[in-house]
């Protein structure tokens, strides 16, 4: 048993709305059997550099939801657990607007075009002017949104964590089908966001399942089980799919908390190759290779078309490591004390390492154009640069 399935035992909860038994998705290593790896001594060829940093409000909620920066249209949007929803300037890190919600955020938010939407600890699926503030309107869940809310085609796509789907239209919120699978009796706390392209959406369940929807319509095209859960028990079956899956051309790339990484063809499901890694954080791609971290901090980059391994580093075991993220030649990851690690891309040798945040990142960098943005749990967002 791994250490993130140990830590998991201490943080086992009930979703109120739900009803399903979740565990908590982002493990620490305070409690752990064996201390965090130390951190090793190298000659550092580039370095990270602060371009500007701002306080949005008092960071993610403890009751462990989903609310991480949106960028678009080269601004920055961020919640907390106050329901303060605030814009920023992705070059300057100044605040264009700042809106109070009085809503407990559980998920996004997310904006498109005009609207800002996200998701409530108590089942609500809420849009607001991106101008204003002003609400536009509000749509009833079944339960947490626990991902980013997609539009594609006309449609808001909200995921649930009770395994529940729903079609939202984007003028006034009017639900317009609902896809309803069973999950899991005890399942990560956590959902891999939608992934909408050409008329479909692509979601990972908590079995180890891929659906494809017709957006439309809500409809089921395929479905294509990735892991199966095996075990003697609920726990040792975990199976979840909890991080960004990737698509290029015709292919989907996903990773399972079960254990296998695999390629699908989109049109059918079909899978086209799988490899042993195991993953909650899902999947960074740049151009053909695939980032990922498994469940003991291993860091692993692998070749997209055949799924071999071009190399993996263990020197972070047990540091509580984000999603890679690519960010120029370099493989960046986050550890829970704050460190920032890159790697080469090539190589996969130690690049650089700078502690940037003491409390802690609510989940994986994200990174647009040269910049890399991250937000403390404190609700400090930060614009970092590679400098050489």
């Amino acid at each position: 048993m791994n250490s993130a399935i140990r830590l998991a035992l201490i943080f086992v909860a009930f979703t109120a709305l739900s009803g399903c038994q979740t565990l908590s998705g982002w493990f620490s290593s305070d409690d752990d059997i064996l201390p965090p790896a130390e951190l090793v001594e190298f000659t550092a060829s580039i370095g990270f550099e602060e371009r500007w940093s701002v306080n949005t409000g008092d960071g993610p909620s403890e009751r462990l939801g989903s609310v991480r920066p949106y960028f678009t249209d080269g601004e920055l949007w961020v919640g907390d657990r106050e329901g303060r929803i605030t814009g920023v300037d992705a070059t300057s890190g100044q605040i264009i607007e700042q809106f109070e919600t009085e809503l407990a955020l559980s998920g996004g938010p997310a904006v498109y075009n005009d609207l800002i939407v996200f998701g409530t600890f108590n089942g609500q699926l809420v849009a607001l002017d991106r101008s204003t503030g002003a609400e536009r309107w509000r749509a009833r869940l079944s339960s947490e949104l626990l991902s980013f809310p997609v539009l594609h085609d006309g449609i808001i796509i909200a995921r649930c964590i009770d395994g529940r789907t729903f079609g939202f239209d984007r003028a006034d919120g009017a639900r317009l089908w609902v896809y309803d699978r069973s999950i899991p009796l005890l399942t990560l706390r956590g959902n891999s966001d939608p992934l909408a392209r050409a008329g479909r959406v692509y979601l990972g369940y908590d079995d180890g399942a891929v659906v494809s929807l017709d957006v439309a319509s809500g409809s089921l095209r395929w479905e294509q089980r990735v892991s199966v859960s095996e075990g003697r028990t609920e726990l040792e079956r975990l199976a979840d799919i909890d991080g960004p899956m990737v698509i290029v051309g015709n292919d989907l790339y996903v990773t399972t908390y079960a254990g296998r990484l695999a390629s699908l063809a989109i049109e059918s499901g079909r899978i086209l190759w799988v490899k042993d890694l195991a993953s909650f954080s899902g999947l960074s791609l740049q151009r053909t290779s695939l980032a990922a971290v498994d469940g003991d901090d291993s860091v692993w980059l692998v070749d997209r078309r055949d799924g071999s391994t071009l190399w993996s580093d263990d020197q972070l075991a047990r540091r509580g490591v984000s999603r890679p993220v690519f960010i120029d030649d370099y493989l960046a990851v986050i550890d829970s004390e704050g460190y920032l690690h890159a790697y080469d891309v090539d190589s996969g040798e130690f690049a650089g390492r700078e502690r940037v945040a003491s409390e802690g990142v609510a989940g994986a960098p994200i990174v647009a154009g040269d910049s890399l943005y991250l937000l403390d749990n404190d609700g400090t967002l930060s614009a970092w640069s590679v400098r050489r």
